[in-house]
């Protein structure tokens, strides 16, 4: 006695299923098909759930990894903003006085702008005559002064930084109003 296929037992399975219930066997088979429909169209939506999933963790890792540091990173400026203002202030005297210990802290501020570019953190060092920027500059003061054009920056107070793509902190600057009259 030969073994009808498996498809054919289960052609079989699916008729005595259906006259048992009463049913025809044409309309049993448009419930498998329906209920086969209805498991591809979810199996597809677990298929887009999980790569969706996998892009946002993707993207989630990337912006920690590129971000992560943004507290750490506000924090240590004003260790460049000390530093700078050190060596700002030195006169020519002082310089040639203490010249080992001013080249010291000029390799420190080296070294730590070094870090910063090797982390994504770079400069914004506004000029005076720059264009006022309200996405990289903060106005601090604004001030009528003949020769310039209302918007120009002025004076820059301290400069600004940039981690990647985002704004650590704007470069505060004075920027010149209309001259007076």
């Amino acid at each position: 006695m030969a073994q009808p296929e498996k498809t054919d037992i289960e052609i079989d399975d699916i008729a005595e299923d259906a006259a048992a219930e009463g049913l025809a066997p044409e309309a049993e088979i448009e419930a498998l098909r329906a209920e086969r429909d209805e498991l591809r169209d979810r199996f597809m939506r677990a298929l887009a759930d999980a790569e969706n999933s996998r892009k946002r963790a993707d993207r989630d890792r990337r912006e920690a990894e590129n971000y992560g540091g943004a507290k750490f990173a506000r924090d240590i400026l004003p260790v460049y903003d000390h530093l700078s203002r050190a060596l700002d202030i030195v006169t020519e005297e002082q310089r040639e006085a203490q010249k080992a210990f001013l080249e010291g802290v000029e390799l420190t501020l080296r070294e730590l702008l070094n870090v910063f570019s090797k982390h994504g953190i770079e400069r914004i060092s506004p000029e005076p005559g720059d264009p006022f920027d309200p996405q990289q500059h903060q106005a601090m003061f604004e001030a009528p002064v003949p020769g310039t054009r209302a918007g120009e920056i002025i004076q820059v107070m301290t400069v600004g930084f940039m981690l990647h793509d985002r704004l650590l902190r704007p470069a505060q600057v004075g920027v010149s109003s209309s001259p007076a009259s």
